[in-house]
């Protein structure tokens, strides 16, 4: 790579590119390369360069084939990076039209005539015949690169024997791994596989690769190449039109299909006398590769070729004498291009209908699957997440297989930690034994299917396959009932473990890494199960809610249901070997279970594919940004496309706080208020927006009087109190708007009060629709409902699904059937009202029996009376008619007194009005309620309340994938979608949510959709790297939308930090300042008691001798880190701050267990110190804030993952008032892409300061900006040594005895 970079630098005419400052060349990803182009023209130089270097004997003469690696690995790199400007203007050159030139003449013909792009095509040539001789070279070298780079492939190709005892180059291995790698993603991108498609089918190259000398060794150095050609089939075939990018339904690809079989046929019954037989066949029976070799093997090597000369697949016979065909077409070869081309599929959907959910035991351990270790990258076979997809189909089949893969490495984890706890070893008469245990896994002592019902119509696999287990719970009685209590659907693994040891493992701990875990303990089979229930001692299941009968000794057993794909294959392939083969099913002896919480992969496996069997309706606004096409900006409301939809007028109720804030919030409109009168221009206000694309500015500000709600209290509405920023204004009034909202939220910027009021101006402005709420986890969900709960929104139309609700910081209980109970008990309160309304007027009979009643005594009785009042006062416009005649006085006397003021008529009119409306909404509730009296059990009015009844339902995105099935059947529907932590939400499960309900006459009913986040902080948690990096699982649909550009809005102030802490973060947004209350609250003018700097980075030293150590792998710890943060902490606490206003923050979980262990030994037992808030790593406490943090970065030999800006932007941004930071400043000031941060933190003294003078909480206190207080310069701490002895020292000046010491 250096050389052509010095190259491309001389030839684009300035220096050289400089290497990124503190790191190697492929350290930091294809993103840290690009920067070191300082001009386009240097990257144009380059690519130029590399492309010549991978085509051109001289390339291939100069550089070595792993620099040919390098090579196309940067390839691949670019065709991934299209949103890049610099990038695209390169590569779009490579993969257009004009690379069919490459194609055979007669292959070129066709495909022109049937594809309509003759004229075009024509026109290029046009274009061609006016270039210079030297442009038409370089266009025409191009054109060609691909099919050059293709000749370098097969020549690499060809060179790898197929006899498994000829050694291989690995490098030619791995080339061809990568560039089946590059062509699979090329095929995977509408923009890339648009023409490439055709070359590649016109250089057969999945042939030449099926019948490769690498394909026959497909069980040792050819693996991992035959799996990357299997996903390459798949994507060559893909179900789709390449020109103009439209998914074909089933039956369409099916019509191709035959068109294409039939088209075969009509040639050979007219060319071909020896396939009449095969020209006169039913399409049916001849398409399957079975038949088609059948019909066509018989053919001479002479005729095949002929055959495939007519198909356009090889170049025409010649008549010159000499003429020989390529040797590249023999007898075998040419059979299988024909059979391959025309051979009938699995459509898509039938091969994923078939799958089995469950991984087995061949997936768990395939490394090119499930890597145990990525650290040192490669390729596996994996699909990976782009920018684009092809289609919803392939959007959605990528998720679900990266989901089930990543799902399946959590499951091996659990599996190996099982396995090896119960130490299984073999006996001598073959039986195993267990020699240990585990509280997840029991010894099977029984195993038996059931029951195998008989295969749906057109179906193959059972409709359901049933078997029991029975265990022994030898075990503590929390265990058992931890077994007893598998609930239905939770899952299950059966394993067949048959080790070859005869002598019982030592530990658990015991595992020789030399040898595969596979082998060491024996594992065979692995098929997962789900509970249907535990067995009653007469063997039948019981179901939930039931009451448990009692049970005499150990024995339990369990009814589970298979997987009836697998179940179906397994019997299949035993059935096709040999009679002896071994009964899966009977071979099981271990039977292990999972945690609740980590064991959903099955259900949201299910929720993806079927919405791949359903009718997905994307919201037509929104399909295209969603694949990742067209215009980026199609979705906002101030598109071309959506005026339409746009609304000029809006009531904004409570988001202004007065006219002034409303003034600021829109600088760039011209104000026009409906009244000149300042008495009357409070807020709330109606706003009416110029037209859009008009150049009118005019925007008409409309006040208006929140009717008056009755005379209690409890009437007044809830107002807003935040005065929102004009970007957060922006935000709202964008979210109101239909179409599609994407907010970016930097720290401490409230973009959770944004989501509160814009779900609030929409229940206020569109009563009859409703809106789903969806956050990542559960603590930003309940923070984001408990604001949600103070505004003007009424209770019974707010609905919290999901576990978590326990957690909201309230007395009422929003889940499903507290809101029935609240609503029940609502009902029984509203009926009181109405018998007292009832007694206060005199009417007799029983009307607050039922809501049905309380209706008819409204109308009748209270409308009539309120009418006949009315009728007398508005004639007369008196003032003392208003109390003298009202209806409704001993009603109130409960209400303060007086009600009526006696001043103004219009004053007391309104007090009567206001009067009335309060008994108007007692019977407009009581007929929202009426249902809940004609449903008699529970789960229906459960399901009325979520169906019908509730406007505001919020729930996580785990839980909409979980409850999809059931919530679309149940008819749930919604118009908005507001999601809040979008950045740390996966894709798949962002999708799912749009998706909870059916379409509304083949249209879908969404017409908003809201996604708040920060792509500039961590991403969602994906624990294996391959899938986090090479699969890009780690890429939020946030992150992607900004990628591809869609406009966002980025709010623009922090309210959590001091200033000078938001400066460590604020260099990473566009324009982050600072609210007015970080520079004039109290508590951020002054300065932290007893340490001299608000913010610090802390060197830490080796402790003898020690850094960084690692005592398993991956997990890092730092015991003088450790010990220096504790010390801290002891000090901070021995100057008086709260304990529960410091956290204790690291990077790695091995440092937060270490740096737990030292605070138990050192402050857990002693009340002057305790605990600190909270004690995790920097990734957990996302979203969390506290006002002290004290941060140990761990690594002292490399910079590891915090490398990760966006790690470091979640680490900066956690404290309010002070962040104090420790780790080895030499390793991380020389980090690029930490830059920013450190050299703002090493401008400071890089040895903790101290001030022990002051205390927390003391009369006059230090101001922040006051550096040389009167009574003394800071105390310096050396080192961690000396910061242990002076906490000692100080505690027993203060208290007493000394605590422990250091020396761990």
């Amino acid at each position: 790579m250096e050389k052509l970079l010095a190259r491309s630098a001389g030839a684009a005419g300035g220096g050289q590119p400089e290497a990124v400052e503190g790191k190697k060349d492929d350290e930091g990803g294809f993103g840290a390369f690009l920067r070191r182009f300082s001009r386009p023209s240097h990257f144009n130089a380059f690519f130029r360069l590399v492309t010549i270097a991978v085509t051109t004997d001289e390339g291939w003469k100069e550089f070595s084939l792993l620099e040919q690696i390098h090579f196309i690995t940067f390839l691949n790199d670019c065709f991934n990076s299209l949103e890049n400007d610099m990038i695209r203007e390169q590569v779009q050159h490579l993969i257009g039209l004009p690379i069919w030139e490459c194609l055979l003449p007669e292959r070129l013909d066709f495909e022109l005539r049937h594809t309509g792009l003759k004229k075009k095509w024509q026109r290029l040539l046009k274009q061609d015949s006016k270039k210079t001789p030297g442009d038409l070279e370089e266009v025409k070298r191009r054109r060609w690169v691909m099919k050059h780079l293709l000749e370098r492939f097969f020549h690499v190709l060809d060179g790898i024997p197929g006899d498994s005892e000829e050694l291989v180059n690995a490098e030619s291995v791995k080339y061809c791994e990568q560039f089946l790698d590059f062509i699979k993603d090329l095929e995977s991108l509408l923009p890339t596989r648009r023409f490439l498609n055709t070359l590649l089918d016109d250089a057969h190259f999945v042939v030449r690769c099926m019948m490769s000398g690498l394909a026959q060794r497909s069980f040792t150095e050819g693996k991992l190449f035959t799996q990357l050609l299997d996903m390459l089939k798949f994507y060559t075939h893909f179900e789709i039109n390449d020109l103009t990018g439209e998914a074909y339904s089933d039956q369409s690809f099916r019509e191709l299909h035959y068109d294409r079989i039939t088209s075969l046929q009509r040639a050979a019954f007219k060319h071909f006398p020896d396939l009449h037989s095969f020209a006169l066949a039913d399409v049916a029976s001849v398409d399957t590769r079975e038949h088609l070799i059948s019909n066509f093997s018989p053919l001479s090597q002479e005729m095949l070729y002929t055959v495939a000369a007519h198909l356009h697949l090889v170049p025409a016979r010649q008549s010159v004498e000499g003429w020989t065909p390529d040797p590249l077409y023999t007898r075998d070869f040419l059979l299988e291009m024909l059979i391959w081309r025309n051979e009938r599929r699995l459509s898509q959907l039938d091969a994923l209908n078939i799958m089995p959910l469950y991984p087995t035991e061949e997936i768990l351990w395939d490394e090119n699957l499930v890597p145990s270790d990525y650290t040192k990258g490669g390729i596996l076979a994996l699909p990976k997440l782009n920018l684009q997809y092809l289609t919803m189909h392939d959007y959605l089949l990528r998720n679900l297989n990266l989901f089930r893969l990543e799902s399946t490495y959590e499951i091996r984890s659990d599996i190996e930690e099982c396995i090896m706890r119960m130490k299984p070893w073999m006996v001598e008469d073959g039986s195993v034994a267990f020699g240990g245990w585990a509280r997840m896994a029991q010894a099977l002592v029984e195993f038996s299917v059931v029951e195998v019902a008989s295969p749906e119509l057109s179906a193959k696999a059972p409709r359901r396959v049933l078997a029991d287990f029975s265990v022994q719970l030898n075990v503590r009685p929390d265990v058992k009932q931890e077994w007893e209590n598998l609930r239905k659907h939770d899952v299950l693994f059966l394993v067949c473990v048959q080790p070859k040891n005869r002598v019982m493992p030592k530990s658990h701990r015991h595992r020789d890494k030399k040898v595969a875990f596979v082998e060491q303990y024996g594992i065979k089979y692995i098929r997962g199960c789900e509970i249907e229930g535990l067995l009653d001692q007469e063997g039948h299941v019981i179901e939930e809610g039931q009451e448990k009968p009692t049970f005499t000794g150990n024995a339990r057993t369990f009814r589970v249901s298979l997987d009836t794909n697998q179940y179906h294959a397994d019997y299949e392939h035993m059935r096709d070997q040999a009679s002896d083969s071994e009964d899966i099913y009977a071979s099981f002896n271990v039977v292990m279970r999972r945690k609740p919480k980590e064991n959903n992969f099955k259900a949201v496996l299910e929720t993806i594919r079927d919405l791949m069997n359903t009718h997905c309706v994307v919201p037509e606004w929104l399909h295209d940004i969603f694949l990742g096409y067209g215009d980026p900006g199609q979705g906002s409301f101030e598109h071309d496309l959506m005026h339409e939809r746009h609304l000029r007028q809006l009531d904004f109720k409570d988001t202004f706080l007065n006219i002034r804030h409303l003034r600021a919030c829109f600088k760039d409109y011209s104000i026009q208020c409906t009244t000149d009168d300042p008495k009357q221009q409070d807020a709330p206000y109606r706003l009416t927006f110029p037209a859009i694309g008009s150049d009118d500015r005019k925007l008409v500000v409309e006040p208006y009087r929140i009717p008056n709600r009755g005379p209690y209290p409890y009437n007044q509405p809830k107002l807003n109190t935040v005065p929102f920023t004009p970007t957060q204004t922006k935000a709202i009034i964008s979210g109101m708007q239909p179409g599609l909202t994407m907010v970016v939220g930097p720290p401490g910027t409230g973009k959770t009060d944004v989501a509160v009021q814009i779900i609030a101006n929409l229940y206020h402005n569109f009563p009859e629709q409703r809106t789903l709420i969806v956050t990542h986890s559960n603590q930003a969900l309940n923070q984001m409902f408990e604001k949600i709960m103070v505004l003007d929104i009424e209770e019974h139309h707010m609905l919290r699904l999901g576990h978590g609700e326990e957690e909201l910081e309230t007395e009422k209980d929003f889940s499903r059937y507290g809101r029935v109970n609240f609503l029940l008990q609502q009902r029984l309160e509203l009926l009181n009202e109405v018998q007292r309304l009832q007694e206060s007027i005199n009417v007799a009979g029983d009307f607050s029996y039922t809501c049905e009643t309380a209706s008819h005594f409204f109308l009748y009785q209270v409308v009539a009376r309120w009418e006949a009042y009315m009728s007398k006062i508005k004639p007369s416009k008196l003032v003392m008619d208003i109390k003298s005649h009202f209806p409704f006085t001993k009603y109130f006397e409960n209400a303060p007194q007086p009600v009526f003021k006696g001043k103004a008529y219009d004053e007391d009119l309104d007090i009567a009005e206001g009067c009335f409306r309060h008994i108007k909404k007692i019977f407009r509730q009581l007929d929202e309620l009426r249902p809940l009296e004609l449903l008699h059990r529970g789960r229906d009015r459960v399901n009325y309340l979520l169906a019908k009844e509730a406007r505001i339902i919020a729930m996580t995105c785990t839980h909409a994938a979980l409850r999809r099935t059931q919530l679309v059947k149940l008819g749930f529907k919604y118009d908005n979608v507001l999601m809040e932590e979008a950045g740390q939400i996966l894709e798949v499960e962002t999708f799912i949510p749009l998706m909870l309900q059916n379409p509304l006459d083949g249209h879908e009913r969404l017409k908003r959709v809201i996604l708040i986040g920060d792509h500039n902080q961590l991403p969602p948690v994906i624990k294996n790297m391959a899938f986090q990096k090479y699969s890009n699982m780690e890429q939020s649909l946030f992150t992607r939308f900004v990628r591809l550009g869609t406009p966002y809005i980025e709010l623009d102030a922090q309210g959590r930090a001091r200033p000078s802490l938001a400066r460590l973060y604020s260099w990473r947004y566009k324009n982050l300042g600072d609210l007015p209350h970080v520079r004039l609250k109290p508590e951020f003018q002054i300065a932290n008691p007893g340490l001299w700097f608000e913010y610090q980075l802390i060197n830490v030293d080796d402790y003898n001798g020690v850094g960084e150590s690692e005592p398993e792998p991956h997990f890092f710890q730092n015991l003088a880190e450790a010990e220096y943060v504790v010390a801290t902490y002891m000090y901070m606490r021995l100057q008086g701050y709260p304990a529960e206003q410091i956290s204790i923050l690291t990077t790695y979980n091995g440092q937060k267990h270490l740096i737990r262990d030292v605070l138990q030994e050192r402050c857990a037992k002693n009340p002057v110190f305790g605990l600190p808030s909270k004690v995790t790593t920097v990734d957990r406490f996302q979203g969390q804030q506290n006002e002290y943090i004290l941060l140990s970065l761990v690594r002292t030999k490399n910079v590891g993952h915090l490398r990760d800006v966006r790690r470091l932007v979640v680490a900066m941004s956690r404290a309010r008032l002070g962040l104090y930071i420790f780790g080895r400043v030499a390793l991380f000031q020389n980090c690029f892409e930490l830059a920013p941060a450190f050299n703002m933190l090493t401008q400071r003294p890089l040895r903790l300061q101290l001030f022990p003078q002051e205390t927390f909480g003391a009369a006059k206190p230090r101001p922040v900006h006051i550096n040389q207080p009167t009574d003394g310069p800071p105390f310096e701490i050396l080192d961690m040594s000396q910061m242990c002895h002076y906490v000692a020292e100080l505690y027993h000046k203060r208290t007493g005895p000394q605590p422990k010491r250091h020396g761990r």
